[in-house]
Order: structure tokens, then C-alpha cells, then sequence
């Protein structure tokens, strides 16, 4: 699933104004504006807004550069910052070279994406192929980070897994949002019914994405969202890791960059190779795994590489099904196996179903307790579905609750340091603060993908307008602390056409965790996604339009 400074991509922040731009270097230290620090839940939020700086630079002027080099800028305390691509300039004819050599490779290679002008291309496989929309060049990433969000994957795994096995931390932290948001009612209500037949998911399997902004003041990488279903773009990020290696393979001392800082990414493998022991711990030779799909689904190739990796490594097949033909074509047997269109599935992939607009009628729902009841591994189940949502996120971050779940006192501490500021609405301290100031706040729904945060302004008139309805409607929204990430300047490619532009990333982290009973299988970090948007643009989903695939360069 996919979702997105300041902006959320997924769900974060952006820094300035749609109508505001700044420098394409780092942001120095007098242009950073700093107020007063405050304190809530027992945490200290030093609030800071980019100020404007001066920059004539307009997307569409000439490129004349000649040379690019990565320099590292150190902040006032010494500790090395973000590092910056510094632009003395790479040659127009060097950087139509790349853009050329980069859209055939994404051709050749299987980057592609339906093309919205195109009817038929979220439906009809090979017709209206576009590439996808991806940076020229990978964005610098500091190494110390990197390693840090790998470690504490494994984390977050074992986090999620065990959250869900709390039915009553479940439905309690949810009650409230249950009353005001109709899609999360339904939801608990698949779950209550589940808790009502006592069904057990013995074989539990979670493909996971944790994503992260980091913040460029205080150097600290914080989690935007924890991703618990159709975590997107496994397959076709592991592609652009390999597009930009071989990018600077070819172009890389003119550059001076060196192709071997791009970290590679086994994203789709990994996914694949997870996907295929759940389906042999299930112990069904005849059985397949299904993908459920969205009915016009145009990112249809980042779902097929894994289809196609299950089939070529494992020999596994596997069919896609949307929720509407689940209904039509499925039955549950008196085993509780599922039998969809005749075929046995073992395994249950859900590229569809966490969205409000996945669930039309009545048949889409009969569908996802359908399958929740039978004896499938579903990835995720309806546990691990609601572990993801908002609420629970902001519930895990309050003071001690994180030791209801995890026993190391280290992994406590490694996952508390990737917490970015969380709240109900029910605080009214954090509600009025918001109130006086909101361009340090984003507002988050209990939904996924882009498009869906409230910023700036309407923080305001969105919190002013529940306080004077009086309801539990607040309930459906948490609110989150302003992350405020270096921006870039960078090189965006989408419909065959490049554009120079300021942009901020959001990194995400893959994780894989399989479980049959009390005996782990696999938890492991596998791949990441890196999102580069437009940094004047509030949202940021790929899918959605907003942002661009891209990937790391390690300094």
C-alpha cells in the first residue's frame, strides 16, 4: 500500500507553504527559526520552521552543470548533518545522456507502471506501460541511519506480532475511534467475530513497512507510520537500486559518485522467498496463493514481480482475485479450508482491502470475513491489519506501554528513539497547542495511502470545527508532531520527462516475519523503499501521483 517537507508521503509533513520554495542546499542554522520547547507525555519537542531563502531558480531553466560531488556540512555542535549533493554543475548533454540511457533501462527491465491516459491499463496487463516515475540519481542518506532502521526492523516485527495477539488492547484503544470512524468499526467487528468463534492463527505472516523522516534539526530519524497490509513496492523498488547502480557504473566517475554507496535491495526476493515458506508451512502441494487486487489496479507490475518470483524460484503459483470475485467464487470448507474458483489457496495476499473505497457493497465485506475465517495464512490478518492503524501507532508511543509488549529494556529504548510526537484529540493541552500553532502538527485519519493528512491552516479549522460539534468524531483523527527533513535539490523523471526540482524523501523499511506457533521461522529486514516528492507539496504517495521512487546513497 502506498502512501508520503515536512510532508507525510505515507502520512507526513511538508515544510513550507504549496506556494513556498527554498534553497536546494542544506538549510544552515540562520535559516532555521527555533521557539520555545514543549513538554508532553514527559517528552521534549523542540519546535523549529524553515525560514524562506532567497532561490531564483526555476524548475524549467537550462541545466549547465559539469561536475557533482557529495559533500558532508557540519552543524553548529560539530556532528556531521546531512550530506548534499552539490551541484557545480552537470552538463545538459551529461544529463540527457542519463535520462535516455535510464528510460530505456526502465523499459528493458520491467520499471513500469499502468498509463492513467490509458483505459485499459489498470486492467489489460501489457497495455499502456509507462515507466514509472523515479529520480535520476539516489538521494544521499547518512550511513549511521541506515544501519539504524535495519536494526529495529526485526523489532518492529516481533512489536506487531505480539500487539496482536492482545485482543483487548485491541478493541479497547479502538473503541473510541470504532464510534466515529465507520470503516475501523468494520474492521473491529471482523475482529469481534473472530474472537467470538475463538479462531487462532497458528501461522501468522506479516510483510511490513516502517517508514521514516529524517529530521534535519535535532538528526533524529523518526517513524511516520508502521505498515501492516499491501506494504507496496517491494518489486519495483528493488528495481531502482539496480537502475541507479548501473547508472553510476556508467556515469559514476564523471559524477564522482561511486555506485557501490547504493545499497543493494532484495526487497522482491525476499518477499517472494517469505511468501513461499508460509505457503509450505501451510503443507498443501496442490494449494496457491492468492493476491487480492484492487479492480483497476495500474501499479498491476509491482505485484506481478512477485507472482513471478514465486513461480520461478519456488514453483508456486499463484492467482489474483479482487474482494467482489472472492464472494462470487469462494467457499469454505467444513476444514475451514478456501476453495476460490475451484482452486485451494494457502496463502492470502492482500494488495487491496485498507481502504474504505475497497469495500463498495455488501459483497466486499462478505469477502474479507469470509477469508478471515477460513484456516489461509492471511498476510495480514485482521490482527495484524488493525496493529497498523493510526490509533494504535499513537497508543504504543504513550509512557509505558511499549513494556506490555517488548521485554528488552534495549529494544524499548531503540524503538522509543524512532518515535516522532504522538496524541489523541482527547488531550486537550496537545488540541489547543495545535490550535495556536499548527503548521508544528499534521493531522492523520485512520486511512492509508496519500492524500489523506490535514496541514497548516486546516489543522486549525479542523479541531476548531470538532470542538464546536461536541461529538466523538475526534476520535477518527490522532495528531503528529511536524517532522522538518533537508531538502534537495534533485532530478525528477515522470512521463518521459526530467525537471530539476527541491524535494525531501521518506525512507521505508521492509520487514518479513513468519511465525507457526511458538517457533519463529522469519524476522528479518528485507529491502526498503526510498519516496522522493516535490518539497512544496503536502502529500506523496507514488501511486497517488505526489512522489517519485528513488534510492539511498550512502555517506
Amino acid at each position: 500500500m502506498v502512501k508520503m517537507g515536512v510532508a507525510h508521503f505515507s502520512g507526513s509533513y511538508s515544510p513550507v507553504p504549496s506556494d513556498t520554495m527554498y534553497s536546494s542546499t542544506l538549510l544552515s542554522k540562520s535559516s532555521i527559526k527555533t521557539s520555545p520547547a514543549f513538554t508532553l507525555n514527559n517528552q521534549v519537542f523542540q519546535t523549529h520552521i524553515p525560514k524562506p531563502l532567497n532561490n531564483n531558480f526555476h524548475s524549467s531553466q537550462p541545466l549547465t552543470l559539469k561536475s557533482l560531488k557529495v559533500r558532508a556540512m557540519d552543524t553548529q555542535e560539530g556532528v556531521p548533518s546531512m550530506p548534499s549533493f552539490d551541484f557545480h554543475g552537470i552538463d545538459q548533454k551529461l544529463v540527457d545522456r542519463m535520462v535516455y540511457d535510464s528510460l530505456v533501462w526502465s523499459s528493458l527491465h520491467g520499471l513500469v507502471v499502468g498509463d492513467k491516459s490509458v483505459q485499459r491499463s489498470g486492467k489489460v496487463p501489457g497495455v499502456g506501460m509507462v515507466h514509472a516515475p523515479f529520480a535520476l540519481l539516489p538521494m544521499p542518506f547518512p550511513e549511521t541511519h541506515w544501519k539504524l532502521a535495519c536494526e529495529v526492523a526485526p523489532i518492529f516485527n516481533e512489536l506487531v506480532d505480539r500487539v496482536s495477539l492482545d485482543a483487548k488492547f485491541l478493541q479497547d484503544s479502538l473503541s473510541r475511534t470504532k464510534k466515529a470512524d465507520a470503516f475501523t468499526s468494520r474492521l473491529l467487528d471482523i475482529h469481534s467475530k473472530m474472537l467470538d468463534i475463538n479462531k487462532k492463527e497458528e501461522i501468522r505472516l506479516g510483510l511490513h513497512r516502517s517508514d521514516y523522516m529524517l529530521d534535519e534539526q535535532t538528526k533524529s530519524l523518526l517513524q511516520i507510520e508502521m505498515n501492516t497490509i499491501s506494504s507496496s513496492f517491494a518489486g519495483l523498488s528493488s528495481l531502482v537500486s539496480d537502475l541507479h547502480r548501473s547508472l553510476l557504473d556508467n556515469y559514476g566517475k564523471l559524477l564522482n559518485l561511486d555506485s557501490k554507496r547504493v545499497p543493494g535491495n532484495t526487497a522482491a526476493s525476499q518477499f517472494a522467498d517469505a511468501l513461499a515458506k508460509a505457503w509450505t508451512e501451510y503443507n498443501n502441494p496442490r494449494s496457491t496463493v492468492m493476491v487480492v487486487a484492487q479492480a483497476d489496479e495500474r501499479n498491476m507490475y509491482d505485484q506481478h514481480w512477485l507472482s513471478s518470483l514465486l513461480k520461478e524460484r519456488h514453483n508456486i503459483t499463484s492467482i489474483r482475485k479482487t474482494l467482489a470475485e472472492i464472494d462470487a467464487e469462494g467457499e469454505l470448507q467444513a476444514d475451514g479450508s478456501l476453495i476460490v474458483d475451484g482452486q485451494a489457496i494457502s496463502v492470502i495476499y492482500f494488495r487491496a482491502g485498507y481502504t474504505p473505497t475497497d469495500y463498495p457493497s455488501e459483497s466486499e465485506w462478505r469477502a474479507r470475513l469470509l477469508m478471515e475465517q477460513s484456516s489461509a495464512v492471511k498476510c495480514p490478518s485482521i490482527s495484524y491489519h488493525l496493529v497498523g492503524t493510526k490509533k494504535i501507532q499513537q497508543e504504543l508511543a504513550k509512557p509505558n506501554v511499549l513494556e506490555r509488549f517488548v521485554d528488552n529494556k534495549e529494544d524499548i529504548a531503540k524503538l522509543r528513539k524512532c518515535f516522532a510526537g504522538l496524541w489523541s484529540l482527547d488531550d486537550s493541552d496537545i488540541v489547543n497547542k495545535a490550535i495556536e500553532r499548527p503548521e508544528l502538527f499534521v493531522m492523520k485519519p485512520q486511512r492509508e495511502g496519500g492524500g489523506n493528512n490535514i496541514y497548516g491552516n486546516d489543522v486549525r479549522e479542523a479541531l476548531k470545527a470538532l470542538q464546536k460539534e461536541g461529538t466523538e468524531e475526534d476520535a477518527a483523527y490522532i495528531l503528529m508532531q511536524r517532522i522538518f527533513p533537508t531538502v534537495f535539490s534533485t532530478f525528477l523523471l515522470r512521463d518521459g520527462i526530467c525537471h530539476k526540482d527541491d524535494a525531501i524523501s521518506e525512507l521505508g523499511i521492509y520487514g518479513a516475519y513468519l511465525r507457526n506457533k511458538e517457533r519463529v521461522i522469519i524476522n528479518e529486514q528485507c529491502g526498503y523503499l526510498m519516496r522522493t516528492k516535490v518539497s512544496s507539496s503536502d502529500e506523496g504517495g507514488v501511486a497517488a501521483g505526489f512522489a517519485v521512487l528513488d534510492s539511498l546513497y550512502l555517506t
